[in-house]
């Protein structure tokens, strides 16, 4: 199974968005070099808040770039960066993989699936309806939450748009994937 790499995107500020840059660099343990959310304890401001000697299982934000191409048949402007994602994909069903999955970005860098983003309230502030339009039930009427998932570093590594993705599953059993 293999996807590609559409947009790589940072901030060094706490902003919503992230700006689309031409290349990345993730760091083992930390993240990507450069972004407010690099760091091996937890970096989002709630969560420093709340205990900021937890591991950041938060250090690489991803999210599919037909999630952005539906939201804009529902009438949203978004595009890569917007919602917060260092990494924009395509051809991977980011969503389905299990918790422990590898992500091979490019020649060199891994990231390792942690987690579900959880959608917040900042998505309507940026876009009024944008968060519930990332949030779905199931046939069985399971909350579905498609803004993006999140993942650690595990391979240092440069990452640009058009680089190959390849998805190295976790040894079984699988485990779905959780808010993190």
């Amino acid at each position: 199974m293999t996807g590609s790499v559409v947009a790589v995107s940072l901030s060094p500020e706490h902003s919503f968005g992230k700006a689309n840059r031409e290349s990345i660099r993730l760091r083992s343990g930390l993240g990507v070099e450069g972004d407010a959310h690099l760091g091996a304890t937890v970096q989002h401001l709630s969560r420093v808040a709340r205990d900021p000697t937890q591991p950041n299982l938060r250090q690489v934000h991803l999210i599919r770039a037909e999630l952005h191409d539906e939201l804009r048949a529902a009438g949203f402007s978004v595009a890569p960066g917007e919602m917060g994602e260092n990494v924009t994909t395509r051809g991977v069903d980011l969503l389905a993989l299990p918790a422990g999955t590898r992500l091979h970005l490019g020649a060199e860098a891994v990231v390792e699936v942690t987690g579900l983003r959880n959608p917040c309230s900042q998505l309507d502030r940026f876009q009024p309806g944008l968060m519930s339009a990332v949030l779905d039930r199931d046939a069985d009427g399971n909350l579905v939450r498609k803004a993006g998932i999140m993942g650690v570093v595990v391979a240092d590594g440069e990452v640009r748009p058009g680089d190959a993705i390849r998805i190295e599953l976790p040894t079984p059993p699988h485990h779905p994937l959780a808010p993190v």
